[in-house]
């Protein structure tokens, strides 16, 4: 039986200031950047529709009342949006999910803002369902290629997840969509500012997190060199 994902939705992190982007982002919020001709938000929710997605929470902060007066209910993108607004003070990309959880239910995948993921979906969810596991996270065996690694991946288990510490048998890196029970995020205060990165490695500890190996490599556009490359992949594609 293969997993339906209509009841699965995804929150996008879109809060972030976009520093490495200005000065295109000092007026725009990093999801309404164009990339080969529309907001890059656009691209995103296509690829999620196309994938059987039907529902998506944006997790915004800076400039984000822009995001939701363009792009409103979804409805001419297929896919239901709903908002959640960090507040006054930016929360952290796991405070930002914390704040969102009434929004999302009892599982839900997360997505950064900036990242153009040509997966499948269905497989992970699947995968996740069998590992009766409490979080997921993708991974890409990057070898130091696109960005550093920071991922030791062995027997399909994330061994060591560190953003900051990087160790030499790091050959894979965190692809940029996990997948959680919602149950994860009742450690953590309501207003703590924390970063995902602190979730992903208590889950680790705990071996509370399964790995997906994904073939296919990531696209993103937090970088003017990441935006480039995206923008040349998507013109290129039939639109």
């Amino acid at each position: 039986m293969s997993t339906s994902l209509e009841k699965i939705p995804v929150a996008i992190l879109a809060g972030g200031l976009a520093t490495r982007l200005r000065p295109i982002t000092e007026k725009i919020p990093k999801s309404l950047v164009p990339v080969a001709g529309k907001p890059f938000l656009a691209h995103q929710l296509e690829l999620l529709r196309s994938r059987g997605i039907r529902r998506a929470v944006l997790c915004i902060g800076y400039l984000g009342e822009m995001i939701q007066r363009d792009f409103g209910d979804g409805k001419n993108f297929g896919v239901q949006l709903d908002y959640s607004f960090d507040g006054p003070k930016l929360l952290g990309t796991g405070g930002a999910i914390k704040r969102a959880l009434p929004k999302l239910g009892e599982e839900f995948f997360v997505l950064y803002g900036d990242s153009y993921l040509p997966l499948q979906y269905a497989p992970v969810a699947e995968f996740f369902h069998h590992s009766g596991k409490s979080g997921l996270m993708t991974v890409y065996r990057n070898e130091g290629k696109y960005d550093a690694s920071n991922v030791v991946f062995r027997d399909g288990e994330i061994a060591v997840y560190d953003k900051k510490n990087k160790l030499p048998e790091m050959r894979h890196i965190d692809y940029g969509l996990s997948l959680f029970k919602s149950s994860v995020f009742n450690a953590y205060a309501a207003g703590r500012v924390f970063d995902l990165a602190e979730v992903m490695d208590k889950l680790v500890r705990e071996k509370q997190l399964a790995g997906y190996e994904v073939p296919e490599r990531f696209y993103e556009m937090g970088s003017p060199a990441g935006l480039a490359e995206l923008g040349t992949l998507l013109q290129s594609q039939p639109s």
